[in-house]
């Protein structure tokens, strides 16, 4: 049966940390990846605060290397780039992937790394919710083709970008977020809802609120994907799991693993039917689309996933 589509996160912030920071590897995993039934390629965002990859450039490669499976950000800081260059740029990458990119966004978390990231790109921190969301609009804008008349936070004079994408309207925009006002702005404004939703529940709850928004803007519910980010660790037993979790989050965010793990959906057991049984309840909560990040040993989790997969009759 049809099922879920199933994403891989390339794990440019952890090359980085082990001091690999060759894209080769990268490039492998991600064909390796499309070569086991994965329906989508991601690439996470950081500038100083945990230093990786630039994942448009990186997904220029990609898109080139892999030629079926869709490809996307989880999640760009879209307040840290200047939109008339990030509609450029993703234009072009859609052109290059013809039409498969999907930019997953969000706001960033108020943090001291984060606050320092921001400063670091000379963009204030406050007000990046308003900044993000008028720096989109202007991106569709451009992405239409036709000259661009613009007053606010930038300011053109019928400009134009081209090539336009390769998807007409531009790439499929993607964001997450649990707050009231996250909520609505992903039912009016975006093409599916990307969070890190902590339990089944608390995602078919989200994405209800999701579409009745979409529905209050005058938008078919169904026209906002229910997608969602999870952590996977794959061991030979619970408690081995849940410790590989720990440490990879701990060293990941370098705040302790226990504050990330009630922060964000993660899956840590020995058995790989356990993983079969937590993806179907998120399937049945509404998820269409998973991005999977591993915790470690990523070929063995991703043939892991393939067999799961392949149990759960989804194709």
């Amino acid at each position: 049966m049809a099922g879920p589509r199933i994403g891989y996160l390339l794990p440019t912030r952890e090359q980085i940390m082990q001091g690999r920071p060759a894209a080769r590897p990268l490039l492998d995993l991600a064909s390796r990846a499309e070569a086991l039934g994965f329906d989508s390629i991601w690439i996470g965002d950081s500038l100083t605060a945990r230093p990786r990859h630039d994942p448009l450039t990186l997904l220029a490669a990609v898109a080139a290397r892999v030629p079926r499976v869709q490809i996307g950000t989880a999640v760009l800081l879209p307040a840290l780039r200047n939109p008339v260059l990030l509609a450029h740029q993703a234009a072009t990458i859609d052109q290059i992937s013809e039409g498969r990119l999907i930019l997953g966004v969000g706001i960033a978390s108020d943090a001291p790394s984060i606050r320092a990231e921001f400063e670091a790109a000379g963009v204030p921190f406050e007000k990046r919710v308003g900044r993000m969301m008028e720096g989109l609009r202007l991106c569709r804008a451009l992405w239409q083709g036709e000259p661009v008349d613009w007053e606010g936070r930038w300011t053109l004079r019928a400009a134009t970008v081209a090539p336009v994408p390769h998807r007409p309207g531009g790439p499929l925009l993607w964001i997450g977020g649990h707050s009231p006002g996250s909520l609505a702005r992903a039912g009016r404004f975006f093409d599916g809802w990307f969070p890190l939703a902590p339990d089944p529940q608390g995602f078919a709850r989200g994405l209800a609120e999701v579409r009745t928004a979409a529905q209050a803007a005058e938008r078919p519910p169904e026209a906002v994907a229910g997608a969602m980010y999870l952590t996977v660790a794959l061991a030979d037993s619970v408690a081995a799991g849940e410790a590989m979790l720990d440490g990879f989050l701990g060293h990941y965010y370098n705040r302790p693993g226990a504050e990330m793990l009630a922060r964000q959906a993660c899956y840590a057991a020995g058995p790989e039917a356990g993983l079969g049984e937590c993806l179907a309840a998120y399937a049945a909560a509404g998820v269409s689309h998973f991005c999977l990040r591993f915790a470690g040993g990523h070929e063995a989790h991703q043939d892991a996933v393939a067999r799961v997969r392949a149990g759960l009759g989804w194709r």
